[in-house]
């Protein structure tokens, strides 16, 4: 029976973050999968870094993760945009939210030494930056802190960057049965020293009764990729007043009630969607558009077609352009649950971790940094994080 001082079961990106953690502080690390290659929530998002619209625990996670992933644009070859986030503002109630957010936030970023975390835009400076169809900006903001990254390549970037360091990775191996010291494998047992289980929605695969405590469920969403052809380039990743409502450090504002019943009010159909319309910008010029969702202890695979109309239309109306040509879609399924986070530990030596509202990308890296240092009690040797701002 081989043996590990850590293993964690699942990789996407909550997984790498703790095998990143435990590798830095000089253990031994194992990476056990189901599946053939990375191919969960990891890879199907906008691969959008949104650090400042966080709140709670979340902005804690993402402190630490920015600097993390800074680290691996230098060390593990992952592309990244240090572009921030452009939010458009089409309503007077949308720029309230900005404003409140700016105000809240002050001059200061506790991100780094330089601009503050919100810089609040008039119509005419959005719509300088954004290739929008006339008169759609009333104003916005410009959020310099955050990062993009290509969500096909950032996941396996990493994980190819961890294997080069001596991490064992075990894909297409089923883990059947967790116990203290012990991880039970389809392709035979392995000693553990600590185990982390990060399998995202499928938590209640191994732990059904914690899933069930927590509300842990599966939450579906559509999403596009596709050629818009918009008469510029995005010069980073594009938020509107839909999305306002889904980041707590948005939804938490007074302003942000008064958005919320005029966006449901006025759009009935896209408040049913569960709509959050934003895109980012790929390396080859395609936009991904999305998304929407849909919860449940199962989600069907059966996506329905109006969901991507919707999203189509949005975006040939947001931009000035006619109808995008479709180049990819497909479904995103992501834990969601009462809380932001679930850290548990079921038993002695074996932790349960998992971003459960759709954050995995931008909080995983300082969630798994939080769980190996403070949880699990592994200090870490003289180290110094590359990329820090």
């Amino acid at each position: 029976m081989t043996s590990f001082d850590v293993v964690v079961v699942g990789s996407g990106i909550v997984g790498l973050g703790h095998a990143l953690a435990a590798s830095d502080r000089g253990l031994s690390v194992a990476v056990v999968d189901r599946a053939a290659a990375i191919g969960g929530a990891s890879v199907r998002n906008f691969g959008h870094l949104c650090f400042t619209p966080q709140s709670g625990p979340a902005r804690e996670f993402a402190l630490r993760s920015r600097p993390l992933w800074l680290r691996l644009e230098a060390d593990a070859g992952v592309w990244m945009r240090e572009s921030g986030t452009v939010v458009l503002a089409r309503h007077d109630d949308e720029l309230a939210v900005l404003r409140e957010l700016a105000a809240q936030r002050g001059a200061e970023s506790v991100f780094g030494v330089g601009e503050p975390d919100v810089v609040l835009f008039d119509a005419t400076e959005v719509s300088e930056r954004l290739p929008l169809a006339d008169g759609t900006a009333v104003g916005g903001a410009h959020l310099p802190w955050d990062l993009q990254v290509n969500p096909r390549q950032a996941a396996a970037g990493l994980a190819a960057y961890l294997a080069s360091r001596g991490v064992d990775f075990r894909y297409r191996t089923a883990v059947t049965a967790v116990r203290p010291g012990r991880v039970t494998t389809t392709r035979g047992p392995i000693h553990a020293g600590t185990v982390i289980v990060a399998v995202n929605h499928d938590i209640d695969q191994l732990y059904p009764k914690i899933a069930e405590r927590d509300g842990i469920v599966r939450c579906g969403l559509d999403m596009l990729r596709v050629d818009a052809g918009l008469r510029a380039p995005l010069p980073a990743p594009v938020l509107t007043g839909w999305s306002l409502l889904r980041y707590g450090a948005f939804s938490s504002l007074p302003a942000a009630a008064t958005l919320g019943e005029r966006l449901r009010r006025e759009y009935p159909l896209l408040a049913e969607l569960d709509l959050n319309q934003m895109y980012t910008q790929l390396q080859d010029g395609s936009l991904i558009v999305g998304d929407t969702h849909y919860r449940g202890a199962s989600v069907s695979v059966f996506q329905n077609e109006n969901a991507f109309e919707q999203l189509l239309q949005l975006t040939s109306e947001l931009f000035g352009v006619r109808r995008p040509r479709v180049l990819e879609r497909w479904q995103g399924v992501y834990a969601s649950g009462r809380a932001d986070f679930l850290i548990d530990q079921p038993e002695p030596g074996v932790y349960l971790v998992a971003a459960t509202t759709g954050i995995g990308m931008t909080t995983g890296l300082g969630l798994a940094e939080h769980v190996i240092s403070t949880v699990c009690n592994f200090a870490i040797p003289s180290l110094t994080l590359k990329g820090t701002p």
